[in-house]
């Protein structure tokens, strides 16, 4: 039987399965298990379909499982924005033969305007859109991955939550959207905080970094950078992925005592850790052999066998995050950086691992629900520090992170930084409404074995004033130029005036603007290897045009419009301006 569900907005959706409860609040739908039978719910378990009634061209923008899959372009020519799709041959979280699956949320924009199917909740199971053709017609497909689960198996027959909405503003249907995830999922209190400002050792020395290397730094930071608070000693520091407590031999003192020399400088301690994976050689591993995520046949499931291997020291296992003492162990470990050793900030990588499919201690639990079960541990252990998610699924992670990163990792090149310009000026709308944005580390230094030129770095500097959230330089501090030392220091003047990202009007994202005061505002412009342009922009009332980075007044007098020349290729602006 073939039901009908109006919202309030009277959008249709059509929900064909008997064995589906619908309960509908304004233009939101919940869905529920009310069948009898016990089936295997499979990855493309449909909620519904309801028409795509847009023009067949418009612009698309669709959200992917794990950190580093965005996708835009229109349903015939669909456009993978970062470097590894869901459905790549490394990922594979779904299979690069089935349709495009647009994860969490899909953004059309047309020319009336603009609509948004997104799902509310990520509380046991991951949703997606994909696009389809039916007798001709498009429509618009919402299903949820059941991972192979039995509904005798759950603990609670709820599924999950979606919404429609359609608007002529963009920044004003993410709002919306904001509040109905915010009704599921409420946001953690660093979320409104003032954004973390510091430096992380990783893009300066990668996994080579020593204890000397942290001390010169924050030595540094102490004398010449007072108002960035936070330094975060990243991956390199532990002796094995896994066992987080024992520091490698190049942090002879320990980690307590690098923590330690941190705060006496007067700054903050973060630390970096993957608390979902191990490697065979660590101590957790050898000891514990039965912690970990299995294949149906019992062997152990290394991350290899079903997606992406990882980056080092692999192979990987996966922490099976529904045995009690798995969890204990969590809470443990990140308890004992909290308050034995007082870590500020945990910035918790390769999160995507820890919610891996695979047979865990307790069925009917899918690798959503479980790694939503690990960071609750982490956080029981975190107490009132800061959580950074990164590599993460992003919707399995509502309501458990402060901060998000957002984009791939950063590198100094041109193409690099076009690519996580648009990664995260795509997700900037959840700045301050889901968790702060973190856009990765400015990086304004060339290294021996990789370096850009000027120009690029200007560019890459523009996406960081544009879109805010968290500011961690990634250079070898000591070797900061003139120009590095300038943008950090406006780039942190900027958040010290104004904690919000700056709103794209369009998908093309050619123009950023925000309220950057009561009295000034700032206009970022950006071309992504497109042909030189003028750009007009307006005021409400005459004031006078600034470049943001050198101060140079532009108008002679005060003007309502400013016509901007903006070059070709990948090239940026960012104009200010005041009374």
């Amino acid at each position: 039987m073939v039901r009908s569900i109006e919202l309030e907005n009277e959008r249709r959706l059509l929900v064909t399965n008997s064995d589906l409860g619908v309960a509908v609040f304004k233009n939101e739908a919940t869905f529920s298990y009310r069948g009898l039978s016990n089936p295997s719910i499979n990855d493309h378990y449909l909620l519904f379909q309801t028409e795509f009634d847009f023009e067949r061209q418009a612009t698309l923008l669709g959200d992917g499982f794990q950190m580093l899959a965005q996708t835009t372009g229109t349903c015939d020519l669909p456009i993978d924005i970062g470097r590894c799709p869901d459905n790549n041959s490394s990922y594979r979280i779904y299979s690069s033969q089935d349709p495009k699956r647009y994860y969490n949320y899909l953004v059309v924009e047309d020319s009336l305007g603009y609509a948004l199917f997104g799902f509310t909740s990520c509380h046991r199971f991951a949703g997606y859109f994909t696009i389809s053709d039916k007798d001709g017609k498009l429509q618009v497909n919402a299903y949820i991955d059941g991972e192979n689960t039995h509904p005798q198996d759950w603990a609670t027959s709820q599924l999950e939550s979606v919404v429609v909405l359609r608007g002529e503003s963009l920044s004003e249907l993410y709002s919306e959207f904001s509040g109905y995830i915010h009704a599921q999922h409420s946001v953690r209190l660093g979320v409104k905080q003032s954004a973390p400002l510091g430096w992380c050792s990783w893009y300066a020395y990668y996994a080579e970094v020593t204890e000397r290397n942290i001390e010169d730094n924050v030595e540094y930071m102490a004398a010449n950078l007072k108002q960035f608070d936070y330094a975060l000693l990243d991956d390199g520091y532990q002796a094995f992925m896994g066992d987080w407590l024992t520091p490698s031999d190049k942090f002879p003192s320990g980690i307590k005592s690098v923590v330690t020399e941190i705060k006496s400088r007067g700054k903050k301690p973060a630390i970096w850790m993957a608390p979902f994976i191990a490697q065979p050689e660590s101590e957790i591993f050898k000891q514990h052999p039965d912690w970990f995520v299995r294949h149906a046949d019992g062997s152990l499931l290394k991350a290899e066998d079903i997606t992406y291997a990882g980056w080092r020291c692999t192979p990987w296992y996966i922490l099976d995050t529904t045995n009690i003492d798995v969890q204990e162990h969590l809470t443990h470990v990140v308890k004992t950086m909290r308050e034995e050793w007082g870590v500020e900030l945990f910035k918790l990588d390769a999160n995507y691992w820890g919610a891996l499919k695979g047979v865990r201690s307790v069925s009917g639990v899918t690798g959503v629900e479980a790694y939503r079960i690990g960071m609750q541990a982490i956080a029981k252990g975190a107490g009132d520090a800061l959580i950074l998610g990164c590599n993460a699924p992003m919707w399995p992670s509502l309501g458990l992170v402060d901060a998000m990163r957002v984009s791939d990792d950063v590198e100094r090149c041109g193409s690099r930084f076009e690519q996580i310009a648009k990664e995260t000026f795509y997700r900037s709308w959840q700045h301050r409404k889901l968790w702060q944005i973190d856009p990765d580390c400015a990086t304004f230094v060339s290294l021996a074995n990789q370096a850009t030129d000027r120009h690029h770095y200007e560019f890459h500097r523009d996406v960081l004033l544009a879109c805010g959230g968290m500011l961690l330089s990634g250079d070898p501090l000591l070797e900061l130029t003139p120009f590095a030392k300038k943008s950090l220091k406006k780039l942190a003047l900027r958040q010290k005036h104004n904690q919000e990202s700056a709103r794209f009007t369009a998908l093309n994202l050619h123009h950023a603007f925000l309220p950057l005061t009561e009295r000034n505002d700032l206009h970022c412009l950006f071309n992504y290897h497109q042909s030189a342009r003028e750009v007009t922009l307006t005021a409400d009332y005459p004031v006078y045009w600034y470049d943001y980075w050198s101060g140079e007044k532009l108008t002679p007098e005060p003007t309502q419009v400013y016509e901007v020349a903006l070059e070709s290729g990948l090239a940026s602006r960012a104009i200010i301006t005041s009374p």
